[in-house]
């Protein structure tokens, strides 16, 4: 891990991320906004602030992983594991839009 950690911080996704349209379109934030820099966040070690920025990140990962072992890697994953990940994501998405929208 040691040996990573010199690309981790050289790659920087502050200058790949794509602008949220939806923001720029409409002045309010959409339901994904925040998940690119949380993500950065994460591949820099900062869990936390990964959190909160963009709480579903935890959930969206693993179900990612998960759909792509089946469908790729033709893993034996329950469907009820992804589907829980998946209700899990959604709700989690949902619940920090709304925070965020009333905010």
């Amino acid at each position: 891990m040691i040996h990573l950690r010199p690309f981790i911080y050289a790659i920087n996704l502050q200058d790949y991320m794509l602008p949220c349209l939806n923001k720029q379109l409409l002045g309010v934030d959409c339901p994904g906004c925040g998940m690119q820099r949380s993500l950065d966040l994460l591949l820099h070690g900062e869990f936390v602030a990964a959190f909160h920025m963009y709480p579903a990140i935890y959930t969206i990962l693993p179900l990612f992983a998960a759909v792509i072992g089946t469908k790729v890697f033709n893993l034996k994953i329950d469907n009820r594991s992804i589907i829980g990940l998946g209700v899990a994501s959604v709700v989690l998405i949902l619940i920090n839009y709304l925070i965020k929208f009333i905010n």
